[in-house]
């Protein structure tokens, strides 16, 4: 499904005629609105892909989820109005998605768990500490940690000592999971006096890009690990009596985090099959987890402007590992399939440009305009500058943004004329940038704005161009002469006869044919025309009355 919207979607967002459309994706069963409804995992998987299209080019993708009543069909039609990236549509009435704060009331218990525990990423930063967690809070006693290195893995051998601290037992796999003939064989050698009795998929890879830049291999390659392997276990642990079978999902899948669209698709997937198990009647959990502290084999590579832009966009700041672990447990206590785990500031949401409007229920007031953006009359204040100052006006306002999608406290500590690359710019920078001055313009902006016009005086100019289209030389004489035809209509009340009429005519049809010929009498620039050109109000009617003695 992922493969099949991929191109079309991609095709469409790049389709410069399309630039003021929006594309409504229309699917069924993608997501759980009302009481008995289970969603479809694949479909799931669009969604997550979607609500990242959204966030990458606001305003021009729309996910629409329509159950089959008439009522609902007819709804559809007046769902593009919406300044909402999702909804939903049962029968006829129109749904959108909120997340809603969960307040677990005092410490959640954790139940005791007997057998084997499996992890998949087990020797992974994450899977390493969930695991020490289960051995010391729910004590569990035998541990499988299962790794595409296995014992090969960094640190092993202080893993596994940790574990035997802690009273447990580890035993570490190599296993591909997206394998399901190698993962079954794993499952199938537990031995019977420790039966399987939990699972914990923590495993998961990033390819990281732009809708753009991302392919259909990119996107398996996501898929296989995230999805693909939770599919497996989901079906080879069915038979277990298992006490817990958690997922390690991701904000990205919910919030649609840009350059995650293979991240967000996978995530989407787990969330809905989880949702999926709990309507069989099977234990899960999928733990959308936001920001780390502690750098993982996934966030390692964020740096301070991807932090920052976190906090621009979602209020969210790092969470500690000692808090992870108690919204671990207090997901899995809790009586729901899909939670978020993540530490979101109200404050910095409400300061926040333009937060997804699922957030919106947290900080009621966050989706204001963004404190950078320019008014609306920005084109009629451009008009009225000289064009240097217009274009100055434009460099400072880009220098301004590139600053904060870069982190720098002040706008001045951009050069407007170094290339964008030097500066540190990267697709999803370009991408933010692009967003920022959509938003302060209000002109729509080519997705590959930052990379034609590569630095901040040459992306002014565009920008000047685009909200200032060049002054037509004509428009001066041509505003003269609709000043000469009100005076010409108002002959008869000058008293103007027959004779002064064909005077006037014969005098006109001279100027027309100067003027189409270019040379009016030999005088060039300064003849008839360029008197016409450069005259003021004053000046036109004092040339009419010499030429017409009209006073």
């Amino acid at each position: 499904g992922v493969r099949w919207l991929l191109d079309p979607l991609r095709r469409w967002l790049a389709d410069e005629r399309f630039a003021g459309s929006r594309l409504v994706v229309v699917t069924r069963g993608a997501v759980a609105v009302t009481d008995g409804e289970v969603p479809s995992p694949g479909a799931a998987a669009l969604c997550g892909l979607l609500r990242v299209a959204a966030a990458e080019y606001p305003g021009r993708v729309l996910q629409a989820d329509v159950d089959e009543t008439e009522e609902s069909r007819r709804a559809l039609r007046s769902v593009p109005a919406y300044d909402e990236p999702q909804v939903a549509i049962r029968g006829g009435e129109i749904l959108v998605p909120r997340l809603v704060r969960s307040d677990p009331t005092g410490e959640p218990a954790a139940a005791r768990i007997g057998g084997t525990v499996l992890v998949t990423g087990g020797t992974g930063t994450l899977g390493a500490e969930v695991a020490r967690h289960l051995a010391e809070r729910y004590g569990v006693r035998r541990l499988l940690l299962l790794s595409r290195r296995g014992p090969d893995a960094d640190d092993v051998g202080k893993i596994t000592t940790g574990l035997a601290e802690a009273g447990a037992e580890a035993t570490v796999v190599a296993c591909d999971v997206t394998d399901r003939e190698a993962l079954a064989r794993v499952i199938d050698g537990i031995p019977a006096d420790e039966p399987l009795t939990g699972v914990v998929h923590a495993a998961g890879v990033l390819s990281d890009g732009t809708l753009d830049t991302l392919t259909p291999e990119r996107f398996a390659e996501v898929l296989r690990v995230k999805a693909d392997a939770a599919q497996h276990l989901h079906e080879l642990t069915r038979g277990h009596d298992l006490a817990m079978f958690v997922l390690f999902s991701s904000a990205a899948g919910l919030l649609g985090n840009p350059g995650q669209a293979n991240y967000a698709a996978g995530c989407a997937f787990a969330d809905a099959l989880a949702e999926h198990r709990r309507a069989q009647g099977l234990p899960a959990t999928s733990i959308a987890w936001g920001l780390w502290e502690t750098p993982t084999g996934l966030t390692a590579r964020l740096g301070d402007a991807d932090r920052a832009r976190m906090r621009r966009r979602y209020g969210m700041t790092a969470m500690s590992m000692r808090d992870g672990l108690a919204l671990f447990d207090a997901a899995v206590a809790a009586d729901r399939p899909v939670s978020l785990a993540a530490r979101i500031d109200p404050s910095a949401l409400r300061a926040s440009d333009g937060p997804p409007a699922i957030l919106s229920a947290l900080a009621p007031a966050a989706r204001g305009v963004p404190e950078t953006a320019a008014p609306p009359d920005l084109a009629e204040r451009l008009a009225a500058m000289a064009p240097q100052d217009a274009e100055d006006t434009l460099r400072d306002l880009v220098c301004a943004q590139v600053a904060v999608v870069l982190g720098h406290e002040r706008p001045q500590a951009v050069d407007p004329d170094r290339s964008f690359s030097e500066l540190g710019f990267d697709s999803l920078t370009a991408v933010e940038l692009r967003n920022r001055l959509t938003a302060a313009t209000g002109v729509r902006l080519s997705a590959t704005l930052a990379f034609d016009h590569p630095t901040a005086s040459v992306l002014a100019a565009h920008l000047r161009d685009r909200l200032v289209p060049a002054r037509d030389a004509a428009a001066p004489i041509l505003d003269q002469l609709d000043r000469l035809s009100d005076t010409l209509s108002a002959l008869s009340a000058a008293g103007v006869d027959g004779d002064g009429r064909a005077a006037i005519a014969e005098r006109l049809a001279r100027l027309l044919r100067d003027v189409e010929a270019g040379e009016p009498d030999g005088a060039s620039e300064e003849g008839v025309a360029g008197e016409l050109r450069d005259a003021s109000d004053e000046e036109v009617f004092d040339f009419i009355g010499r030429e017409f003695g009209i006073s």
